[in-house]
């Protein structure tokens, strides 16, 4: 007896809470912003601001993404796309996350070479635009943070946002010791803090989002604990083929083969199972298949003559 249950408003609730106009004015502002700073970047000889604009490049591409995953996922689903496009905010998550990590590293090897060669830093320059990077974050985190963070593509856009934010602080302490001391190193070293920053944002995002293509159950559920919770129903003598995995953002899906006594009610035992896959673990989207003992080895013995 198999049975399909599912609330598909799930699929779709992260990203239809989210506000696409906060994202586009926290994308103006950065944009915006990013041109400033390479021009900046480029007159000082600063790499700490050139590494900042290369992540604020990336919060750019987040945002952007973001935007674009969050109206695809919101389509309803047609066609082969039973799913709707519900994973596109996973496959910009994961984007962002290889952007990251492949910026940091070039960041990293430019930061060793001005570490053995150092070249001459304006400093005043570099302060005044990483303070107003400051501002400029301080703006677009604000922006996110009353956005809706339960979807991962706004939750990677605001790390982004956040990770830069104290790069610029880091930015301006170099500037800062490089006008009290003339220690024209302290440009690369706040590099490299940069690069660790965005390394460390990158492969998070890669990890979380490479769990949802692996078809991982979703982070704080176990499917021990769910199994053991199936065979706990009364009348279940028998769970086996049990599946837990994540659609996308907050859409957990479950399947199972669930054997019941042969004198229970499946029916009942289905629903009481469903009612319980929902209240313990908000578990909405459910395929169970549930059978009597007996029923399989009857299938398959061979005819009576």
């Amino acid at each position: 007896m198999a049975h399909h249950h599912s609330a598909h408003a799930h699929a779709h609730g992260a990203a239809a809470d989210a506000d696409p106009r906060r994202l586009a004015a926290a994308l103006a502002l950065i944009v915006g912003f990013m041109a400033v700073e390479v021009a900046a970047g480029v007159i000082a000889h600063s790499l700490a601001l050139l590494s900042d604009a290369a992540h604020m490049l990336t919060d750019a591409a987040a945002l952007a993404l973001s935007l674009l995953a969050l109206r695809l996922a919101a389509r309803p689903p047609g066609g082969a796309l039973t799913f709707g496009l519900g994973r596109v905010e996973i496959v910009s998550a994961l984007a962002n996350g290889v952007t990251l990590l492949i910026l940091a590293a070039l960041i990293a090897y430019e930061a060793v070479v001005r570490l053995v060669t150092p070249s001459h830093v304006h400093g005043g320059l570099m302060l005044a635009v990483a303070l107003a990077g400051v501002l400029v974050n301080l703006a677009a985190v604000w922006l996110l943070a009353s956005a809706n963070r339960r979807s991962p593509a706004i939750e990677g856009s605001f790390q982004h946002v956040l990770t830069d934010l104290y790069a610029f602080i880091g930015t301006a302490i170099a500037a800062v010791v490089i006008l009290a001391t003339a220690f024209q190193r302290a440009d690369p070293i706040a590099s490299l803090l940069i690069a660790a920053l965005m390394a460390r944002s990158g492969a998070s995002l890669v990890g979380d989002s490479g769990r949802v293509f692996l078809e991982a159950a979703p982070r704080g559920l176990d499917p021990q604990q769910v199994g053991r919770a199936l065979v706990a129903q009364p009348g279940v003598v028998e769970v086996h083929d049990l599946h837990v995995w994540e659609v996308t953002s907050g859409f957990p899906a479950l399947s199972a083969h669930v054997l019941v006594g042969a004198d229970s009610d499946c029916h009942a035992a289905r629903r009481r199972i469903e009612a319980m896959l929902h209240e313990r673990f908000a578990i909405d989207h459910t395929t169970l298949q549930v059978d009597h003992t007996g029923d399989e080895l009857l299938e398959i013995a061979p005819r009576a003559r």
